[in-house]
């Protein structure tokens, strides 16, 4: 299969990488540095024209410079992708309590991350009101994510968290499985470690 994937070289993205390639998937690294913007519908449509999907593993600035330009790369992804499977690494800020409380609202939510998660919960909701003919599923991780082990093993759930883990390398692989096997399509779901 042929993948364009933004932001391919963080911590995530990177991880991404790194298992698509293990399974014989073909990865285009997609950045500014390389002349392909997200916010750039010419960029978009040309990764969505020549590649079976497309990932976005892209964050909001962490510098304190506004979000509203990676929304709007939001925005510009899901309106140029056409009828290509978009997958996107979203955050844990959006998912919900068994009450129905997002945990970014929760009063142990921590402050430092409260704008990024606020962002992450806007994106879904540009992903949720894509036209009919995006084909997307948005990944939320589980409340931590970080470096670690890939067991190949995790849990899934849909709006509520399937724990409070994941390495980074079994979020990968949990992204994988869903792009071979799709079982997600227009929905958001999370996986945790198993």
């Amino acid at each position: 299969m042929k993948i364009a994937l933004f932001g391919a070289t963080g911590m995530v993205g990177s991880r991404i990488a790194a298992e698509a390639t293990a399974r014989g998937h073909q990865v285009t690294s997609l950045s500014r540095s390389t002349g392909a913007d997200m916010a750039d519908a010419a960029a978009v449509r040309e990764a969505a024209g020549s590649h079976d999907v497309v990932i976005s593993a892209t964050g909001p600035s962490r510098a304190g410079e506004s979000h509203e330009p990676w929304l709007a790369s939001v925005s510009t992804l899901l309106e140029h992708a056409g009828d290509t499977r978009v997958l996107f690494v979203g955050g844990a800020g959006s998912l919900l309590t068994p009450d129905g409380t997002r945990l970014l609202d929760t009063d142990g939510f921590p402050e430092e991350y409260k704008a990024e998660a606020t962002s992450g919960a806007a994106a879904l909701d540009l992903f949720r009101t894509a036209p009919e003919s995006c084909d997307w599923t948005f990944l939320s991780p589980a409340p931590v994510i970080a470096p670690g082990e890939r067991t190949g093993a995790y849990a899934t759930a849909l709006d509520t968290p399937a724990g409070d883990f994941i390495s980074a390398e079994d979020y990968a692989v949990a992204l994988l499985d869903e792009i071979e096997q799709p079982r997600h399509r227009r929905q958001r779901f999370t996986a945790a470690a198993a």
